[in-house]
């Protein structure tokens, strides 16, 4: 009976010290899992990419010869993206990015920046054909309001508080219909604009739409408010859900000021010694800057016209058309189809011109009329179905301009 107890306690010991010696030297299962988790944590080698920025004379096919893509090659990734992008209509600045395999340095993935909201992916799949999609630049958003007072002109002023340049030059183009930036603008003026700041990989890229912008000129406000309908319809109204964008602008180009305004009798020219009717408004510029069409429309002269020089001529419906004169250079052709705020032709001083300016007529009817105390037509309004959610969506935004 004691021999029996004693082989009993015997076994037991065997067992603990067995138990004590196996856990010394094997970690216990909670640590096991941690260390096959770091394992297969570690980080998987990227793609090498090959970034090369589009510049003047480039073209697609030396783009392609450039990274040794095969003739072939190039020529089924050009076909498989035509229908989503035509990689023949790359830009100068735009970026073309090459992607390569990390395991064995393979060219795999195209991408092209198309602009500012959309890139062109094209990618080799398992079978060896391409695919070709467009995708949103996934920006990262955030939002920043600026407010200040006029102490030089709105320009100036915004630069001097750190604002990008396209930020305010979109300010200004969210009001130009209102508001002439280069007449109407006085010290003491007060702005504020809420805008969108890009970023993207954590860097900022460049700014967004104009959220919200206020501008009070020599006291009276004027409010400008994005909006999208539920069609995927966008664009700026005021406070009154106008549409903030007219029919023409208010001015064509960034003038230094008003030379010679519209006049229906005769006026001397020393210069020239003749006497002739002003029904034009003259806006003094730097030569080369950019002239823009007022309204959309066809081109119906282009071309040289006498006094006027180098001219064109803009039919923007049944109703108005447009001359530009005296300009040193012309962009555009007869027939061609024009948007308001294209960039037409460039100041200049041909023809009857003592200097730098553009001739600016608005003739309606057939006649000649002041620009100037024309009522311009509004825009497309917002449509009544949408206006409670435009006031509702507007609230607070107004609630911040008016602070």
């Amino acid at each position: 009976m004691k021999s029996r107890s004693f082989f009993i306690i015997l076994f037991f010991i065997c067992l603990l010290v067995g138990g004590f010696l196996y856990a010394w030297q094997k970690p216990i299962f909670s640590e096991e899992i941690n260390s096959t988790s770091v394992e297969e944590e570690k980080v998987l080698p990227s793609d090498r990419v090959e970034k090369i920025i589009i510049t003047d004379g480039d073209v697609y096919q030396k783009i392609m010869n450039s990274q040794g893509v095969p003739a072939e090659v190039a020529d089924q990734i050009y076909m498989v993206a035509s229908s989503t992008y035509d990689l023949a209509n790359i830009k100068v600045g735009k970026t073309f990015s090459f992607f390569y395999q990390p395991e064995n340095d393979n060219f795999y993935k195209l991408s092209y920046q198309i602009d500012s909201e959309e890139e062109l992916f094209v990618i080799r799949q398992a079978d060896g054909a391409w695919r070709a999609e467009k995708k949103l630049i996934p920006y990262e958003i955030k939002i920043k309001t600026t407010r200040g007072d006029i102490k030089n002109f709105l320009y100036a002023d915004a630069l001097a508080q750190g604002v990008d340049e396209r930020a305010v030059i979109a300010w200004a183009e969210t009001l130009q219909w209102s508001l002439d930036f280069a007449m109407d603008v006085r010290v003491g003026d007060t702005y504020v604009f809420i805008y969108e700041e890009r970023f993207l990989h954590g860097e900022y890229v460049m700014p967004g739409k104009v959220l919200a912008a206020k501008y009070v000129n020599q006291g009276t406000p004027y409010y400008a408010f994005y909006y999208q309908d539920a069609t995927g319809t966008e664009g700026h109204y005021d406070e009154n859900a106008l549409n903030m964008q007219k029919m023409f602008l208010k001015a064509p180009v960034a003038f230094k000021y008003i030379s010679s305004g519209f006049t229906t009798g005769a006026r001397y020219i020393q210069a020239f010694n003749i006497s002739t009717g002003h029904r034009a408004i003259d806006y003094a510029a730097t030569a080369g800057t950019p002239v823009r069409s007022v309204g959309d429309g066809t081109i119906i002269f282009a071309g040289r016209d006498g006094s006027y020089g180098n001219k064109v001529s803009v039919r923007h419906n049944g109703t108005y058309t447009t001359n530009y004169a005296h300009l040193s250079k012309i962009l555009v052709k007869k027939g061609q189809k024009v948007s308001q705020g294209d960039t037409i032709g460039l100041v200049g001083s041909t023809g009857l011109s003592t200097g730098p300016h553009l001739h600016y007529e608005m003739v309606k009817n057939g006649v000649k009329i002041n620009p100037l105390q024309e009522l311009l037509p509004p825009g497309e309004p917002l449509l009544e179905e949408y206006k409670n959610d435009f006031f509702s969506k507007i609230a607070e935004w107004k609630k911040q301009l008016d602070e």
